[in-house]
């Protein structure tokens, strides 16, 4: 079901569990009023939440609080939105959970320098066993977590390593937030308020079959590149073969150092492969001093593969064709999709197509700084977790 109202558009797919809102009022009390009419019931249990950077962050978080009383929130801030009509900006996109249905626990991580594993165990034994008393599924075999993360905070893959060690078998999903590409400032929300340099972790327990995926649009071309140089702390590559970097990367997508772009970047992207798979390490900016900032982690020594897009419209209409096939006609998907994914799209001017599948196919989510898979941080990828019509037998 999916209408307009009150300025706000919502889907409730059958048997799922699931209900999904979204504004675009730009008044915060507006937004997370429309949010709440179309969300609230006496069984919602959770709401997470993607929102524009672009709201004034106090004032959503204490509309949101307001508007939804006591019902536990998580969320964070978008490079852009995914709405149930498809790719937006400058709106606020929530998806409500049955208590019923799905057990949800949350837990905020403040200090990503010290997350190790002797906190990281017991942050997830915990969330598992508040999980366990509330009896929707056995959760071992019935969890997965998500994870949101401060998207400039450069501690994705530190955070994330150790998460997934402490996870051990349970699936995890999630992306870093972003804030509509200024690069600047961005915030994940939990306990009431909004956060930077932080993350959160959503373990969500559902008898509802799920799937959590990955896929990217990119194929591996014969060109190597070796990081002589590098500061690992900065995300930053200062030599690629014994040269500065910025004039290798130029030189091998045929242009100079000046014409350097973000949409560069996007069309020719970098990967490590590692477990026989590419892992794709995205370019951020061009340095004064020719060396290059990635997204994702670089190091002295790694081998960096040439990368090139193969049709990024194909590779999503067969992924969502995959997942359809595997849960039945009508999944619902929280999506993490790369922003410079919705770049390459725009650029192609493909993304009312997008949409359009996206919308078919039931996606909501945000364009991401970066994406989180079983504990790796990549970009350039569309992420997320599918789920299920409720079983017959489960009533």
């Amino acid at each position: 079901m999916q209408r307009w109202r009150n300025g706000a558009v919502t889907i409730a797919p059958k048997n799922s569990g699931i209900q999904i809102a979204a504004s675009n009022q730009l008044n915060p009390f507006q937004a997370a009023g429309e949010l709440a009419q179309q969300l609230g019931h006496e069984h919602l249990g959770f709401v997470l939440f993607f929102c524009s950077a672009e709201y004034p962050l106090e004032e959503l978080a204490t509309a949101l609080g307001g508007a939804f009383d006591k019902v536990p929130m998580s969320g964070c801030t978008t490079a852009g939105e995914i709405t149930p009509l498809g790719y937006d900006r400058g709106s606020v996109v929530a998806i409500g959970f049955d208590s019923r249905v799905f057990a949800i626990e949350t837990a905020l991580v403040d200090d990503l320098e010290h997350f190790d594993l002797s906190r990281a165990q017991p942050l997830v034994d915990t969330l598992l066993e508040r999980c366990r008393q509330q009896a929707v599924a056995p959760v071992n075999e019935h969890s997965f977590a998500l994870t949101l993360l401060d998207g400039l905070s450069s501690r994705e893959e530190q955070v994330l390593a150790t998460l997934d060690a402490a996870l051990g078998r349970i699936p995890s999903f999630g992306g870093s937030a972003g804030d509509d590409n200024h690069l600047t400032h961005t915030h994940v929300y939990a306990n009431g308020h909004f956060h930077t340099r932080a993350a959160v972790v959503v373990m969500l327990n559902t008898r509802l079959p799920f799937e959590v995926f990955s896929t990217h649009h990119l194929e591996p071309l014969a060109h190597k590149l070796v990081v002589t140089e590098a500061d690992r702390e900065q995300r930053r590559v200062l030599e690629l073969n014994g040269l500065p970097a910025a004039d290798v990367y130029a030189a091998l997508v045929g242009c100079s150092v000046d014409a350097l772009s973000p949409s560069i970047f996007a069309q020719h992207p970098l990967a490590v492969y590692i477990g026989g798979q590419h892992y794709i390490r995205s370019i951020q900016r061009v340095n004064e001093d020719a060396s290059l900032t990635f997204y994702c982690a670089v190091e002295t020594g790694i081998v960096l593969t040439a990368m090139r897009p193969a049709p990024l419209l194909l590779d999503l209409e067969v992924m969502l064709q995959r997942v359809q096939q595997r849960l039945g006609a009508t999944p619902s998907i929280i999506g993490c999709d790369c922003f410079l994914r919705r770049m390459a799209l725009e650029s192609l001017q493909q993304l009312d197509q997008a949409s359009a599948l996206l919308r078919q196919a039931r996606v909501v989510g945000f364009n991401t700084y970066g994406e989180h898979h079983h504990g790796m941080h990549v970009n350039q990828t569309f992420t997320g977790v599918a789920f299920g019509a409720i079983p017959t037998s489960g009533g």
